[in-house]
């Protein structure tokens, strides 16, 4: 009686292993979860800054052209919404949010608190000599400047 092998043999396997390894890199290369997380972290940023800038446009309007106090020459950061203590050394706005007429509350940096000051919201606001407000958020990644001028 002749015996049969069958099955695989240990080249055929590697081989197969190998070919999907290779697979597996090119796809997780070509989904890059890292960009992709960062790009929605910057959507998400884009959006605040552009509400920042737009509510402190309309305060401005409606205080026939009184910005909020405390917009300083320089990029400083915004306070956070509802902070009981000081917000020394940060940009408080929040006669903006208080009737809720501008914004219901400051938008946070989706990595706050690991990257913004302990009070801070993230997002930087300053204005230029001829009063125009600039709202930036410091933290964008993927090398992508976030700024807003009203």
């Amino acid at each position: 009686m002749k015996k049969v092998n069958e099955g695989f043999t240990l080249l055929e396997i590697l081989m197969v292993v190998a070919t999907i390894a290779i697979l597996a890199g090119i796809v997780v290369q070509a989904i890059n979860p890292v960009k992709q997380l960062g790009d929605t972290r910057n959507a998400k940023r884009h959006s605040d800054v552009q509400a920042i800038a737009d509510a402190v446009y309309q305060y401005t309007i409606d205080n026939q052209g009184s910005m909020p106090a405390g917009i300083t020459y320089t990029d400083t950061e915004i306070c956070k919404t509802g902070f009981l203590g000081s917000c020394s050394g940060l940009i408080d706005l929040s006669p903006m949010t208080a009737s809720e007429k501008y914004l219901v509350a400051i938008p946070i940096d989706p990595r706050c608190p690991d990257l913004c000051a302990v009070y801070g919201a993230g997002y930087q606001i300053k204005k230029s000599l001829t009063n125009r407000v600039t709202v930036t958020a410091p933290d964008a990644e993927n090398g992508v400047v976030i700024s807003v001028m009203k």
